[in-house]
């Protein structure tokens, strides 16, 4: 399946970001939301082309739930470094704010996860991170998510190649000690980058499993009415390719469903389509 990108960029956006950095008189005027970008259909499209998706790797992109800071990595694949950018909307239009490594977002923004850390939002910008606590610090969290209720949903980069998905709720205002989700999510090989719905009424993650239509495909469980999950939803051929499709996630908003997208050869984008895509998998 080929992706449908957009061919006509201004030669400055494409410049722009390649050298991981802007100068002040060199960023494009960006103006309105999700960086002023065509919003796409049910087919996904390169997100912000030149601008974000360029011909280095990128991942790991995400809005704050304001809307008004855009998160995203680069590593380029001359030197191999690896860059962090953050995008704030101010005075009407986006402007490059200082660097810094992002993260997950809580639904009400006033917390951001990292690996096994967390750290509040100030009157002064962030808090220093802290430890999530001790039954936290020993699993290697590559992605953690949460819920409007507190609960959360995260992975583990195994080094024994045991790739589990757990949760951990929040009850009378106790964390409890992380459990493993169910096997109807925990199969295949690789369960990683998940992302819970605000209201929990879905997880999306990433895994290769045998009908995969190859490298790490993108997959949705539905909250059923007795409160399990129910069955691993392959998203289709619009999303997967015989390329690796990762971290999904669905904007604050919840319009818009982005992921990443890369092949062996190092080079990676980010990708956008309408969240409707989603529900149309959603059991009748």
């Amino acid at each position: 399946m080929k992706y449908i990108c957009i061919s006509i960029v201004l030669l400055f956006s494409i410049l722009a970001f390649s050298s991981n950095s802007y100068g002040k008189d060199e960023f494009p005027v960006l103006e309105g939301p999700y960086l002023g970008q065509k919003p796409p259909g049910l087919t996904p499209e390169v997100f912000a082309p030149g601008i974000v998706s360029t011909e280095h790797h990128e991942w790991g992109s995400i809005f704050s739930p304001d809307m008004k800071e855009f998160y995203f990595s680069r590593r380029n694949n001359k030197s191999g470094k690896d860059s962090h950018f953050v995008l704030k909307f101010e005075n009407n239009r986006w402007h490059e704010s200082e660097s810094g490594v992002g993260g997950e977002f809580s639904p009400d923004g006033k917390t951001m996860f990292f690996k096994n850390q967390y750290r509040e939002r100030t009157d002064e910008g962030w808090s220093e991170w802290k430890s999530l606590g001790p039954a936290f610090e020993d699993i290697d969290i590559m992605r953690l998510t949460s819920s409007f209720n507190g609960t959360y949903v995260f992975d583990e980069y195994a080094k024994d190649g045991n790739f589990v998905l757990r949760y951990s709720r929040l009850i009378n205002g106790v964390r409890e000690t992380p459990k493993p989700l169910s096997k109807k999510i925990n199969t295949g090989k690789q369960n990683v980058h998940p992302f819970i719905a605000p209201d929990e009424s879905y997880i999306l993650w990433d895994s290769k499993r045998d009908d995969g239509y190859g490298g790490s495909d993108i997959y949705v469980s539905f909250r059923q009415e007795n409160g399990s999950w129910g069955t691993a939803i392959n998203l289709g051929d619009k999303v997967n390719t015989s390329t690796s499709q990762r971290g999904g996630y669905v904007t604050p908003d919840g319009k818009y469903f982005f992921f990443f997208s890369h092949d062996s050869s190092g080079k990676g984008d980010i990708f956008w389509v309408d969240a409707q895509i989603i529900e149309t998998l959603r059991p009748k």
